[in-house]
């Protein structure tokens, strides 16, 4: 499987009904040997018309993010959640999403990421579901052999001025955490068997528990027998 057998799949795509309204699928751009993937809600009408994802007004916010912290776009892989744009520019669906992050899955597992970075809440669901955007951009999540690092959409900086500073600082983390990647994953596996540790002698304590309230519960029971009672 690559990334160009994958795009000719999203393109005749029809497993939602966002292919009866889009102009064009925008099944994602950048390098297949990328260490950082980029990932977004959905086409907006600019990259529907373009078949290119972020290249409207967020999309060249985007790109100065991309240049201020020393990466080239050729040189990532940046994609939505779907691929057909929500008409209206909409909220797209719980089903729609659900037919079109496969291919997205099938993206990740060619180029095999150091790091997914989410913008927006929707692509950060898709994959830390239990995060909440506000409390936790700018903090970095391991899930299997990757990060994941959310941060709000660019989108959001324009039309909510106050962001594009929390953005901008978020954004800036991201060579660190690539640079530091192998101790990162090191740290967050060390604390994952802390817990585990905890969560199985928190078990076993519990069980221990049990095991004396059944025998405490018992003992009543055999001093009758015992007493002919």
């Amino acid at each position: 499987m690559t990334l160009s057998v994958i795009s000719k799949k999203i393109s005749t795509c029809k497993e939602c009904l966002l292919h009866k309204t889009r102009t064009n699928t925008v099944s994602g751009e950048g390098s297949e040997k990328a260490e950082v993937i980029f990932v977004g809600e959905g086409p907006g009408q600019s990259e529907d018309l373009a078949g290119r994802p972020f290249c409207g007004a967020a999309g060249k916010y985007l790109d100065e993010l991309l240049q201020k912290t020393g990466f080239k776009r050729k040189e990532v892989f940046i994609g939505n959640i779907v691929k057909c744009r929500p008409p209206g520019n909409r909220d797209p669906l719980p089903v729609e999403i659900d037919a079109c992050t496969p291919y997205l899955d099938q993206q990740i597992e060619v180029i095999n990421p150091k790091l997914i970075v989410t913008l927006g809440r929707f692509s950060m669901n898709h994959f830390l579901p239990k995060c909440g955007i506000s409390r936790d951009h700018g903090k970095v999540f391991k899930k299997g052999n990757r990060l994941y690092f959310p941060i709000f959409h660019p989108a959001a900086a324009l039309y909510r001025g106050q962001l594009k500073e929390m953005i901008e600082a978020d954004f800036a983390k991201i060579p660190k955490i690539l640079k530091d990647f192998d101790k990162i994953m090191e740290n967050k596996k060390e604390a994952e068997d802390k817990n585990e540790d905890i969560e199985d002698k928190n078990k076993k304590s519990s069980d221990d528990q049990s095991a004396m309230m059944r025998d405490l519960e018992d003992k009543p029971i055999q001093s009758q027998m015992n007493l002919g009672l």
